[in-house]
């Protein structure tokens, strides 16, 4: 029989390229063995930073990072996987879907956690914006 806390199963698949996996551990979390949700958005920041620099072939800066809502706790031992999706290019900056699923440790079911679209603008040696190539 089904364990009825158990999170829903996911409606639709992740979006995008997954970009990190990492379980988490009992550092990451409060007492209560809830994952700080800034530890989740640091995650999350890595994997949109690892996409940008990536694409911008350089140096690139996070400058917004549009509302966040949590839908689900993570806990301590669960594995989160960040996927990414490139929404838009502009001249310099780039705009970057991130969706941060958990799954627990022994399980096979993952559920999204948070979404967010992160703002990147790709910059030179001395902090300014710089062109992005085009691809």
């Amino acid at each position: 029989m089904a364990d009825p806390s158990a999170p829903a199963p996911a409606a639709n698949p992740p979006v995008g390229d997954a970009v990190v996996r990492v379980s988490t551990k009992p550092s990451d979390a409060n007492a209560y063995g809830d994952i700080f949700g800034g530890w989740l958005l640091v995650q999350m920041d890595e994997a949109a930073g690892l996409m940008a620099s990536r694409r911008t072939r350089g140096r690139t800066v996070t400058v917004a990072i549009d509302g966040m809502q949590f839908l689900s706790p993570v806990r301590v031992g669960d594995e989160v996987s960040v996927f990414g999706e490139i929404v838009r290019t502009g001249r310099s900056s780039l705009h970057i879907h991130i969706q941060a699923w958990r799954r627990e440790r022994h399980g096979e079911q993952g559920n999204k956690v948070t979404e967010a679209t992160f703002v990147f603008v790709a910059v030179d040696d001395e902090g300014r914006p710089r062109p992005i190539e085009k691809e």
